[in-house]
C-alpha cells in the first residue's frame, strides 16, 4: 500500500518567501540608514564635547592669569586641527579709577576647530577682577 498523500501540504509558496524577503530587505536598509546618521551625530557631538573641555579649561587659565595685560588679544592651538583665540579688556571701573583701585575685566574666547573643510567655532565670555596698574586706561562704566 502506498501512503496517501493530501492535496495541501506545509510550507511555504515561492511567492510567499520573495514577500517576505523584500519586507525584510526594506526593514534592514532603514535600520542601516538610521544606525548611519546616529553615527555621524555621535562624531558630531564628541566634537562640540571635545571643543566644550578645551574652551573651559582655557577660559578657566585666561581667567587666573593676571599677567595678561588689559587689551591684549592672544591666540593658540590646541592641536593641528583647533584653536583659539581671546581678548582681555577693561569691562568696568569706578570713574576716575588709578592705580591700585579694583576693575572688571571681560575676557572674550573664541574657540575653533575643522571638521574637514568646514570650519566650526563657538565663542565665550568670562568676567574676572583685578587692580589697575600704571598705565592701564579704562573706558567709563557701560
Amino acid at each position: 500500500m502506498t501512503p496517501v498523500r493530501r492535496k495541501s501540504e506545509r510550507g511555504f509558496t515561492l511567492l510567499e518567501v520573495l514577500v517576505a524577503t523584500m519586507i525584510m530587505g526594506i526593514a534592514v536598509a532603514g535600520v542601516l540608514s538610521g544606525l548611519s546618521s546616529s553615527v555621524r551625530n555621535a562624531a558630531r557631538l564628541t566634537q562640540y564635547d571635545r571643543a566644550t573641555l578645551e574652551a573651559r579649561q582655557k577660559m578657566d587659565e585666561l581667567l587666573v592669569d593676571q599677567t595678561i595685560a588689559r587689551g591684549s588679544q592672544l591666540a593658540g592651538m590646541f592641536g593641528p586641527d583647533s584653536g583659539w583665540t581671546a581678548t582681555v579688556a577693561p569691562f568696568e571701573a569706578t570713574p576716575g579709577s588709578g592705580p591700585g583701585q579694583w576693575v572688571v575685566d571681560r575676557v572674550a574666547l573664541q574657540i575653533w576647530w575643522m571638521d574637514g573643510p568646514t570650519r566650526h567655532e563657538f565663542s565665550l565670555e568670562g568676567f574676572r577682577r583685578g587692580l589697575l596698574k600704571n598705565g592701564d586706561v579704562v573706558n567709563a562704566p557701560r
